[in-house]
């Protein structure tokens, strides 16, 4: 089979890789939808790819993609029927741990006691591929009203949004302010919209900020275009600031304004990965009495809650795709996502 691999410095390998076969407690996913996440442009812009970025790889390429969704095509040893059958429809949680601790016990495998044993896509490999080896134990079924791409979405960047909004506890009273409207804010501004709540869209596209409408958005602010962004929330939210926010830009103002925008008791929640900030810890924070939450990624409980809200409410995430492709045009398709001026790509390995 082809698989995709990240050489760094934006150059990427379409290289052959051997058909997968489950050991025990493992199995085989047929990929049917790899969807591209804005993480994995550090890993194809990085020279020396994600080695040099400080990961503990395997010997030999790797094969990218860590939204992957597919069907079991094998089953090895050892997998209880209830947990995965030859013919289901499945995300994967793209970590591995050593499955015991508290941690990963409770299906948050990326917060293992002893470490995470693998990142597939990145340290593993991943998606980018027509097949897919990982364990049972990692998978999580699809539900029958999802779309395969709908479900490579959940596995990472829609799902990471669910889950930072659940760290957030938003409701539907609730206005929040969501920076960068990339795939996971995208993402956020959907299903915050879903939810009841009143969402104001930040980015710097015109494009992306277009989309944000689409999707839900009831005020749209290009920081570019305004002097004074903390204070053009303020003004949409009757002078008081914004109940919630969350950065999904990593840029390091877009934070700070992110915590410097919510009201007195507010919430500020920082998703995107990489960089800094700077804040007045006593003017900021503590004499306003703001919550400063990290959220990485997800459960694989919460991957399967997302979904099922998505389901059962029929929100349209295929709309986050704008770009469908196919392995052999993988040079092409992260030079467009590289731009990040458009949607969400994936991949249609089958």
């Amino acid at each position: 089979m082809k698989g995709i691999v990240f050489a760094g410095d934006r150059k990427l390998d379409l290289l052959d890789f051997a058909d997968p076969t489950p050991g025990p407690g493992e199995v085989v996913l047929e990929i049917m939808a790899s969807g591209m996440c804005g993480s994995d442009l550090k890993f194809y812009r990085t020279p020396g790819g994600a080695k040099a970025l400080g990961f503990k790889m395997q010997d030999g390429p790797i094969i990218a993609g860590h939204e992957p969704c597919g069907v079991v095509v094998a089953v090895g040893p050892g997998v209880p029927e209830k947990q995965a059958w030859v013919g289901m429809r499945a995300m994967q949680h793209h970590y591995r741990g050593c499955g015991v601790c508290p941690h990963c016990s409770t299906g948050w495998m990326q917060l293992c006691v002893d470490g995470v044993a693998e990142v597939y896509g990145v340290t593993g490999h991943g998606a980018h591929a027509r097949y897919m080896k990982c364990p049972a134990r990692t998978l999580v079924a699809l539900p029958e009203e999802l779309s395969f791409k709908t479900g490579a979405a959940i596995s990472c960047g829609t799902g990471t949004a669910w889950g930072a909004l659940q760290r957030l506890g938003l409701q539907g009273d609730h206005t929040i302010a969501i920076f960068g409207q990339g795939p996971v804010g995208l993402s956020a501004t959907q299903l915050a919209a879903a939810m009841g709540a009143r969402v104001i869209a930040l980015d710097t596209s015109p494009e992306r900020l277009a989309r944000a409408v689409e999707f839900g958005a009831d005020v749209v602010i290009n920081p570019k275009e305004t002097p004074d962004v903390v204070q053009a929330i303020r003004d949409a939210t009757h002078g008081l600031g914004a109940h919630l926010s969350l950065d999904a830009s990593s840029a390091p103002q877009a934070r700070a304004q992110a915590v410097k925008c919510v009201r007195t008791w507010g919430k500020a929640c920082f998703v995107g990965e990489g960089d800094g900030v700077t804040l007045d810890v006593s003017n900021d924070l503590l004499r306003r009495q703001v919550t400063l939450i990290g959220s990485w990624t997800f459960s694989t409980i919460g991957q399967a809650d997302c979904a099922r809200f998505i389901a059962d409410r029929k929100i349209d995430v295929d709309h986050l795709f704008t770009h469908e492709w196919t392995l052999d045009r993988a040079v092409e398709a992260y030079q467009l996502f590289d731009s990040q001026t458009t949607g969400k790509g994936v991949f249609l390995p089958g």
